[in-house]
Protein backbone atom coordinates (compact mmCIF):
# COMPACT_ATOMS: atom_id res chain seq x y z
CA UNK A 1 0.00 0.00 0.00
CA UNK A 2 1.38 3.11 -1.04
CA UNK A 3 -0.70 4.99 2.17
CA UNK A 4 -2.37 7.21 -0.68
CA UNK A 5 -6.13 8.67 0.54
CA UNK A 6 -8.93 8.69 -1.91
CA UNK A 7 -11.73 10.02 0.46
CA UNK A 8 -14.90 9.09 -0.97
CA UNK A 9 -17.37 12.51 -1.64
CA UNK A 10 -20.33 12.43 0.46
CA UNK A 11 -23.44 14.42 0.85
CA UNK A 12 -25.48 15.71 4.07
CA UNK A 13 -28.04 13.47 5.34
CA UNK A 14 -28.33 14.79 8.35
CA UNK A 15 -29.12 18.51 9.99
CA UNK A 16 -26.86 20.13 12.65
CA UNK A 17 -29.58 20.25 16.14
CA UNK A 18 -30.14 23.39 17.76
CA UNK A 19 -28.37 22.83 21.14
CA UNK A 20 -25.38 21.16 21.68
CA UNK A 21 -26.16 18.23 24.13
CA UNK A 22 -24.25 19.18 27.18
CA UNK A 23 -26.19 23.02 26.64
CA UNK A 24 -29.40 21.41 26.83
CA UNK A 25 -28.47 19.95 30.13
CA UNK A 26 -26.94 22.86 31.56
CA UNK A 27 -30.35 24.53 30.97
CA UNK A 28 -32.43 21.97 32.71
CA UNK A 29 -30.00 22.05 35.56
CA UNK A 30 -30.24 25.83 35.88
CA UNK A 31 -34.06 25.31 35.90
CA UNK A 32 -33.80 22.82 38.88
CA UNK A 33 -31.48 24.91 40.48
CA UNK A 34 -33.47 27.80 40.05
CA UNK A 35 -36.82 26.33 41.70
CA UNK A 36 -34.88 24.91 44.35
CA UNK A 37 -32.24 26.31 45.45
CA UNK A 38 -29.75 23.16 45.93
CA UNK A 39 -26.74 22.46 44.02
CA UNK A 40 -26.92 19.57 42.35
CA UNK A 41 -23.92 16.88 42.40
CA UNK A 42 -22.46 16.73 39.01
CA UNK A 43 -21.70 13.33 37.01
CA UNK A 44 -22.24 15.24 33.85
CA UNK A 45 -19.69 16.82 31.65
CA UNK A 46 -16.44 15.37 32.34
CA UNK A 47 -14.38 18.41 33.17
CA UNK A 48 -11.50 17.46 35.66
CA UNK A 49 -11.94 18.42 39.41
CA UNK A 50 -8.41 17.81 40.98
CA UNK A 51 -5.46 20.22 40.91
CA UNK A 52 -2.08 20.31 38.73
CA UNK A 53 0.25 18.27 39.79
CA UNK A 54 3.00 20.54 41.86
CA UNK A 55 5.63 20.51 39.47
CA UNK A 56 3.36 20.96 36.41
CA UNK A 57 2.16 24.16 38.18
CA UNK A 58 5.87 25.17 39.34
CA UNK A 59 6.53 24.98 35.63
CA UNK A 60 3.73 27.14 34.32
CA UNK A 61 4.23 30.03 37.01
CA UNK A 62 7.79 29.77 36.25
CA UNK A 63 7.57 30.75 32.41
CA UNK A 64 4.70 32.79 33.42
CA UNK A 65 7.09 35.34 35.55
CA UNK A 66 9.81 34.61 32.75
CA UNK A 67 7.43 36.44 30.60
CA UNK A 68 8.06 39.84 32.42
CA UNK A 69 11.46 39.73 32.24
CA UNK A 70 13.58 40.50 28.75
CA UNK A 71 14.97 37.31 29.17
CA UNK A 72 12.24 34.70 29.45
CA UNK A 73 9.61 36.85 27.30
CA UNK A 74 8.41 35.05 24.09
CA UNK A 75 6.01 36.48 21.44
CA UNK A 76 3.93 34.10 18.74
CA UNK A 77 4.67 30.50 19.84
CA UNK A 78 6.26 28.84 16.62
CA UNK A 79 3.22 27.43 14.46
CA UNK A 80 3.68 23.83 15.14
CA UNK A 81 4.70 24.22 18.70
CA UNK A 82 7.93 24.92 20.63
CA UNK A 83 10.11 21.57 20.21
CA UNK A 84 10.95 21.28 23.16
CA UNK A 85 7.10 19.93 23.56
CA UNK A 86 7.43 18.32 20.59
CA UNK A 87 10.46 16.19 21.06
CA UNK A 88 8.99 15.48 25.04
CA UNK A 89 5.84 13.67 22.71
CA UNK A 90 8.27 12.14 20.62
CA UNK A 91 9.84 10.36 23.45
CA UNK A 92 6.97 9.52 25.16
CA UNK A 93 5.54 7.62 21.79
CA UNK A 94 9.07 5.77 21.72
CA UNK A 95 8.06 4.43 25.18
CA UNK A 96 5.50 2.47 23.31
CA UNK A 97 7.24 1.07 20.59
CA UNK A 98 5.78 3.43 18.03
CA UNK A 99 8.27 5.83 15.99
CA UNK A 100 6.55 9.65 15.59
CA UNK A 101 9.57 12.08 14.87
CA UNK A 102 8.83 15.16 16.65
CA UNK A 103 8.47 16.64 12.87
CA UNK A 104 5.28 15.24 13.24
CA UNK A 105 4.05 16.28 16.20
CA UNK A 106 1.47 19.50 16.09
CA UNK A 107 0.76 21.32 19.28
CA UNK A 108 -3.08 23.08 19.53
CA UNK A 109 -5.14 24.54 22.13
CA UNK A 110 -6.94 21.44 22.87
CA UNK A 111 -8.11 17.80 20.94
CA UNK A 112 -11.63 19.62 20.13
CA UNK A 113 -10.12 22.42 18.30
CA UNK A 114 -8.15 19.91 16.05
CA UNK A 115 -10.92 17.23 15.27
CA UNK A 116 -13.10 20.57 14.55
CA UNK A 117 -10.15 21.42 11.70
CA UNK A 118 -9.95 17.61 9.90
CA UNK A 119 -13.73 17.77 7.90
CA UNK A 120 -12.21 21.06 6.28
CA UNK A 121 -9.07 19.18 4.80
CA UNK A 122 -11.37 17.02 2.51
CA UNK A 123 -14.15 18.95 1.25
CA UNK A 124 -17.71 16.84 1.67
CA UNK A 125 -16.86 13.11 2.36
CA UNK A 126 -18.11 10.16 3.59
CA UNK A 127 -17.50 9.90 7.61
CA UNK A 128 -18.27 6.45 9.82
CA UNK A 129 -18.78 7.16 13.39
CA UNK A 130 -19.55 4.48 15.96
CA UNK A 131 -23.07 4.68 17.68
CA UNK A 132 -23.17 5.85 20.45
CA UNK A 133 -20.19 8.55 20.21
CA UNK A 134 -18.85 11.52 21.18
CA UNK A 135 -21.58 14.38 19.79
CA UNK A 136 -18.63 16.47 18.60
CA UNK A 137 -17.03 14.24 15.85
CA UNK A 138 -21.19 14.16 14.60
CA UNK A 139 -21.98 18.05 14.65
CA UNK A 140 -18.46 19.47 13.18
CA UNK A 141 -19.03 16.99 10.37
CA UNK A 142 -22.46 18.30 9.90
CA UNK A 143 -21.23 21.77 10.01
CA UNK A 144 -19.05 20.96 7.38
CA UNK A 145 -21.40 19.06 5.04
CA UNK A 146 -20.67 15.53 5.74
CA UNK A 147 -22.36 12.35 4.66
CA UNK A 148 -22.55 10.44 7.84
CA UNK A 149 -22.83 6.61 8.07
CA UNK A 150 -23.10 5.10 11.85
CA UNK A 151 -21.63 2.10 12.98
CA UNK A 152 -23.61 0.74 15.71
CA UNK A 153 -21.47 0.04 19.43
CA UNK A 154 -23.77 -2.69 21.04
CA UNK A 155 -23.01 -5.83 24.04
CA UNK A 156 -22.73 -8.07 20.40
CA UNK A 157 -19.52 -5.50 19.36
CA UNK A 158 -18.27 -5.35 23.25
CA UNK A 159 -18.68 -1.60 21.80
CA UNK A 160 -16.23 -1.67 19.73
CA UNK A 161 -17.85 -1.94 16.25
CA UNK A 162 -15.41 -3.19 13.56
CA UNK A 163 -16.28 -2.48 9.86
CA UNK A 164 -18.45 -4.86 7.60
CA UNK A 165 -19.22 -5.06 3.91
CA UNK A 166 -21.24 -2.24 3.79
CA UNK A 167 -18.16 0.16 5.36
CA UNK A 168 -16.72 1.56 2.38
CA UNK A 169 -14.18 4.33 1.50
CA UNK A 170 -13.90 7.65 3.88
CA UNK A 171 -12.77 8.53 7.42
CA UNK A 172 -13.45 6.62 10.56
CA UNK A 173 -13.12 8.01 14.22
CA UNK A 174 -11.65 6.01 16.63
CA UNK A 175 -12.10 7.24 20.66
CA UNK A 176 -10.13 4.50 22.33
CA UNK A 177 -11.16 4.22 25.64
CA UNK A 178 -14.23 5.18 24.54
CA UNK A 179 -16.13 8.34 24.98
CA UNK A 180 -19.47 7.58 26.26
CA UNK A 181 -18.97 4.27 26.85
CA UNK A 182 -15.31 3.51 28.00
CA UNK A 183 -14.60 0.55 26.03
CA UNK A 184 -11.29 0.78 24.42
CA UNK A 185 -9.81 -1.27 21.68
CA UNK A 186 -7.32 -3.81 22.17
CA UNK A 187 -4.61 -4.88 19.46
CA UNK A 188 -6.30 -7.17 16.96
CA UNK A 189 -8.72 -5.17 16.96
CA UNK A 190 -7.38 -2.28 15.72
CA UNK A 191 -5.26 -4.08 13.42
CA UNK A 192 -8.87 -5.01 11.77
CA UNK A 193 -9.10 -1.36 11.09
CA UNK A 194 -5.98 -0.29 10.11
CA UNK A 195 -5.95 -3.33 7.36
CA UNK A 196 -9.72 -1.93 6.40
CA UNK A 197 -8.15 1.42 6.20
CA UNK A 198 -4.88 0.89 3.54
CA UNK A 199 -7.32 -1.87 1.81
CA UNK A 200 -10.10 1.34 1.12
CA UNK A 201 -7.44 4.16 0.77
CA UNK A 202 -9.70 5.90 3.91
CA UNK A 203 -8.65 7.76 6.18
CA UNK A 204 -8.69 6.89 10.38
CA UNK A 205 -8.97 9.81 13.03
CA UNK A 206 -8.19 7.72 15.78
CA UNK A 207 -8.71 10.15 19.33
CA UNK A 208 -6.52 9.10 21.92
CA UNK A 209 -7.83 11.45 24.86
CA UNK A 210 -8.27 8.46 27.69
CA UNK A 211 -5.41 6.63 26.69
CA UNK A 212 -3.64 7.79 29.57
CA UNK A 213 -6.53 5.84 31.74
CA UNK A 214 -5.21 2.63 30.29
CA UNK A 215 -3.27 1.33 33.57
CA UNK A 216 0.78 0.90 32.92
CA UNK A 217 1.12 -2.57 33.02
CA UNK A 218 -1.75 -3.31 30.23
CA UNK A 219 0.14 -4.55 27.19
CA UNK A 220 -3.46 -5.70 24.97
CA UNK A 221 -4.82 -2.50 24.40
CA UNK A 222 -2.48 0.05 23.01
CA UNK A 223 -2.57 3.59 24.00
CA UNK A 224 -1.65 4.81 20.39
CA UNK A 225 -2.90 3.25 16.54
CA UNK A 226 0.90 3.62 15.84
CA UNK A 227 1.71 0.72 17.46
CA UNK A 228 -0.04 -1.65 14.68
CA UNK A 229 1.84 -1.98 11.97
CA UNK A 230 0.64 0.17 8.51
CA UNK A 231 -1.17 2.61 10.94
CA UNK A 232 1.02 5.54 9.63
CA UNK A 233 0.01 5.20 6.37
CA UNK A 234 -3.81 5.50 7.12
CA UNK A 235 -4.06 6.94 10.38
CA UNK A 236 -4.04 10.54 11.72
CA UNK A 237 -4.36 10.74 15.38
CA UNK A 238 -5.26 13.48 17.88
CA UNK A 239 -4.14 13.68 22.02
CA UNK A 240 -4.67 16.21 24.64
CA UNK A 241 -3.48 17.03 28.02
CA UNK A 242 -6.89 17.73 29.22
CA UNK A 243 -7.70 14.72 31.10
CA UNK A 244 -4.42 12.95 31.96
CA UNK A 245 -3.17 16.10 32.71
CA UNK A 246 -5.97 18.45 34.63
CA UNK A 247 -5.67 20.74 31.35
CA UNK A 248 -9.28 21.81 31.06
CA UNK A 249 -8.46 25.34 31.48
CA UNK A 250 -5.16 25.52 30.01
CA UNK A 251 -5.86 24.28 26.72
CA UNK A 252 -3.04 22.19 25.42
CA UNK A 253 -3.04 19.02 22.46
CA UNK A 254 -1.64 18.02 19.80
CA UNK A 255 -2.04 15.77 16.64
CA UNK A 256 0.20 13.89 14.40
CA UNK A 257 0.32 13.70 10.80
CA UNK A 258 2.97 10.87 9.34
CA UNK A 259 4.58 11.97 7.11
CA UNK A 260 3.50 9.12 4.87
CA UNK A 261 -0.10 10.12 5.13
CA UNK A 262 -0.77 11.51 1.27
CA UNK A 263 -3.66 12.60 -0.76
CA UNK A 264 -3.74 13.73 -4.29
CA UNK A 265 0.28 13.26 -4.06
CA UNK A 266 0.57 15.83 -1.29
CA UNK A 267 1.66 15.10 2.13
CA UNK A 268 -1.50 15.52 4.71
CA UNK A 269 1.24 16.84 7.18
CA UNK A 270 1.91 20.17 4.87
CA UNK A 271 -1.43 20.52 3.77
CA UNK A 272 -2.45 20.53 8.14
CA UNK A 273 0.79 22.98 8.75
CA UNK A 274 -0.98 26.06 6.15
CA UNK A 275 -4.48 25.42 7.79
CA UNK A 276 -2.71 25.86 10.89
CA UNK A 277 -0.77 28.58 10.49
CA UNK A 278 -4.36 30.12 8.53
CA UNK A 279 -6.44 29.66 11.61
CA UNK A 280 -4.04 29.53 15.19
CA UNK A 281 -1.28 32.21 15.93
CA UNK A 282 -0.31 28.65 18.58
CA UNK A 283 -0.31 27.45 21.87
CA UNK A 284 0.92 30.18 24.84
CA UNK A 285 4.66 29.24 26.10
CA UNK A 286 3.74 29.46 29.79
CA UNK A 287 1.16 26.52 28.60
CA UNK A 288 3.46 24.19 26.51
CA UNK A 289 6.20 24.53 29.23
CA UNK A 290 3.04 23.30 31.69
CA UNK A 291 2.72 19.87 28.97
CA UNK A 292 6.43 19.60 28.74
CA UNK A 293 6.66 19.50 32.38
CA UNK A 294 3.77 16.35 32.70
CA UNK A 295 5.54 14.42 30.66
CA UNK A 296 8.64 14.99 32.96
CA UNK A 297 8.87 11.12 35.73
CA UNK A 298 7.93 13.84 38.24
CA UNK A 299 5.04 15.15 36.22
CA UNK A 300 3.69 11.57 35.12
CA UNK A 301 3.68 10.32 38.65
CA UNK A 302 1.27 12.88 39.80
CA UNK A 303 -0.97 13.07 36.76
CA UNK A 304 -0.79 9.45 37.63
CA UNK A 305 -2.04 9.23 41.27
CA UNK A 306 -5.02 11.72 39.55
CA UNK A 307 -6.05 9.20 37.28
CA UNK A 308 -6.31 6.62 39.82
CA UNK A 309 -8.42 9.07 42.20
CA UNK A 310 -10.92 9.29 39.03
CA UNK A 311 -10.67 5.96 38.82
CA UNK A 312 -11.79 5.19 42.29
CA UNK A 313 -14.75 7.29 41.70
CA UNK A 314 -15.83 5.38 39.05
CA UNK A 315 -15.65 1.60 40.99
CA UNK A 316 -17.98 3.62 43.83
CA UNK A 317 -20.50 4.01 41.17
CA UNK A 318 -20.86 1.61 39.33
CA UNK A 319 -20.93 -0.57 43.04
CA UNK A 320 -23.92 1.98 44.16
CA UNK A 321 -25.78 1.03 40.42
CA UNK A 322 -24.70 -3.09 41.14
CA UNK A 323 -26.13 -2.71 44.76
CA UNK A 324 -29.39 -1.31 43.20
CA UNK A 325 -29.49 -4.03 40.23
CA UNK A 326 -27.80 -1.83 37.76
CA UNK A 327 -25.23 -3.38 35.34
CA UNK A 328 -22.96 -1.30 33.93
CA UNK A 329 -20.34 -1.75 30.85
CA UNK A 330 -16.60 -2.38 32.00
CA UNK A 331 -15.25 0.72 32.24
CA UNK A 332 -11.71 0.08 34.33
CA UNK A 333 -10.27 1.92 31.96
CA UNK A 334 -12.25 4.94 31.83
CA UNK A 335 -13.38 7.51 33.87
CA UNK A 336 -17.35 7.41 32.77
CA UNK A 337 -19.84 4.81 34.14
CA UNK A 338 -22.29 3.74 31.08
CA UNK A 339 -25.55 2.34 31.67
CA UNK A 340 -28.87 1.29 31.04
CA UNK A 341 -31.25 3.77 32.24
CA UNK A 342 -33.94 1.20 34.78
CA UNK A 343 -37.59 0.67 34.66
CA UNK A 344 -37.63 0.95 30.84
CA UNK A 345 -37.22 4.56 30.88
CA UNK A 346 -35.67 6.65 28.47
CA UNK A 347 -32.30 8.61 28.85
CA UNK A 348 -34.54 12.19 29.55
CA UNK A 349 -36.84 10.57 31.76
CA UNK A 350 -34.26 9.29 33.86
CA UNK A 351 -32.39 12.45 33.73
CA UNK A 352 -35.13 14.30 34.99
CA UNK A 353 -36.23 11.73 37.61
CA UNK A 354 -32.62 11.59 38.79
CA UNK A 355 -32.11 14.99 39.30
CA UNK A 356 -35.68 15.43 40.83
CA UNK A 357 -35.24 12.70 43.18
CA UNK A 358 -31.32 12.65 44.09
CA UNK A 359 -30.44 15.48 43.05
CA UNK A 360 -27.65 14.12 40.69
CA UNK A 361 -26.79 14.89 37.62
CA UNK A 362 -25.76 12.84 34.61
CA UNK A 363 -25.82 12.67 30.92
CA UNK A 364 -28.42 11.48 28.57
CA UNK A 365 -27.54 8.71 26.42
CA UNK A 366 -29.54 9.69 23.65
CA UNK A 367 -27.27 12.63 23.11
CA UNK A 368 -24.70 10.65 22.12
CA UNK A 369 -26.71 9.23 19.50
CA UNK A 370 -29.77 6.60 18.59
CA UNK A 371 -28.10 3.51 20.01
CA UNK A 372 -27.96 5.64 23.02
CA UNK A 373 -31.18 5.82 23.42
CA UNK A 374 -32.52 4.50 27.07
CA UNK A 375 -28.74 4.50 28.26
CA UNK A 376 -26.86 7.55 30.59
CA UNK A 377 -23.24 8.30 31.71
CA UNK A 378 -22.21 9.19 34.78
CA UNK A 379 -18.37 10.88 34.48
CA UNK A 380 -16.00 10.44 37.39
CA UNK A 381 -14.12 13.61 37.50
CA UNK A 382 -15.69 14.62 40.68
CA UNK A 383 -14.18 14.74 44.26
CA UNK A 384 -14.21 11.65 46.36
CA UNK A 385 -16.65 12.93 49.12
CA UNK A 386 -19.39 13.88 45.90
CA UNK A 387 -19.20 10.70 44.65
CA UNK A 388 -19.70 9.01 47.90
CA UNK A 389 -22.51 11.00 48.57
CA UNK A 390 -23.69 10.66 44.75
CA UNK A 391 -23.27 6.27 45.38
CA UNK A 392 -25.69 6.69 49.37
CA UNK A 393 -28.29 9.08 47.19
CA UNK A 394 -28.29 6.06 44.07
CA UNK A 395 -28.47 3.46 47.12
CA UNK A 396 -31.81 5.28 48.52
CA UNK A 397 -33.14 6.60 45.95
Amino acid sequence: MTGELAINRGVTEEVLGGDYLFAEVARRVAEHTAARGEKPIDLGIGDVTLPLPACVAEALATASAGMGSVEGFRGYPPADGYDFLRRAISELYAEEGARVPAGDIFISDGAKTDLALIPHLFGRCTVYLADPTYPAYRDVNLAAGNGIRYLRADIGNDLLPLPDAACGRGIYYICTPGNPTGAAYDRARLAVWVEHALATGSLIVCDTAYSAFIPEDDTEHPRTIYSVPGAEKCALEVGSFSKSAGFTGLRCGFTVLPSELRIDGRPLRDIWRRYKAITSNGVAYPVQCAAAAALTPQGRAGCRENIKYYLGNARILRAALAARGIGSAPGEMSPYVWFRCPDGLSSWEFFDRLLDRAGIIGTPGSGFGAAGEGCFRFSAFCSRPAAMEAARRLREM
